[in-house]
């Protein structure tokens, strides 16, 4: 650890006066209170000023030392996949819902449009997306495949209903929403993001 992360880390450490009493149990409880904090914090900072804002600053805005932030994320990378685990688990639990609606077309639909309200002004999840394979070569795994997989099964159903083109992939749909996402990244016009969608719709649509 660098000297200037070790001496806030032992600030931190010297927090908690001589001779005071702690149990396992709360020290659990207040860990989990820091790294729930400190993830809040992260993932607000990191929507609206992006991804190069320094951990060091993560943990100012937290309210506590680099130290307790190093604790629970060793690395500024670390965090950031944290960040994004959260945005891509939040979509998956929402994919899972919407399957069971009635209409699957409308489903996979809202399902797009929830994504890119979402993502309208949002750095943090624009990263995200980039991150599910979308502009990689690499193999997907973990949640990244996960949230491919609850895309692929809304996708899957739409077009089992006729609602959306045969000839289209789940990573066809990926790439267009990061396409997409990327042409409003530095544009947070509510109105922009709804038009392309409402074209990029149109042309993913089934011909009856």
């Amino acid at each position: 650890m660098p000297k200037k992360e070790a001496s806030h880390a032992q600030e931190d450490k010297g927090s908690n006066p001589i001779g005071a009493v702690t149990t396992g149990k709360s020290l659990r409880a207040d860990a989990r209170r820091n790294k729930e904090r400190i993830l809040d914090v992260a993932t607000k900072v990191f929507a609206t000023e992006g991804l190069e804002v320094p951990i060091d600053e993560i943990a100012n805005r937290a309210g506590m030392g680099i130290g307790t932030v190093y604790r629970h994320f060793p690395t500024k990378e670390e965090l950031i996949e944290a960040v994004v685990f959260s945005f891509k688990q939040r979509l998956i639990e929402k994919a899972r819902e919407m399957l069971e609606h009635d209409d699957p077309g409308q489903a996979f639909f809202n399902f797009l449009s929830l994504i890119v309200r979402e993502s309208t002004g949002n750095k943090a999840l624009i990263a995200a997306l980039a991150r599910s394979g979308a502009d990689s070569p690499r193999p997907l795994s973990g949640i990244s495949l996960d949230f491919q997989n609850a895309l692929g099964e809304l996708l899957n159903c739409a077009q089992q209903a006729g609602s959306v083109r045969n000839d289209i992939q789940v990573t066809d749909i990926t790439a267009i929403l990061f396409g997409v996402m990327r042409t409003f990244e530095y544009n947070n016009d509510s109105g922009l993001a709804e038009r392309i969608l409402s074209v990029v719709c149109d042309g993913l649509r089934g011909r009856c």
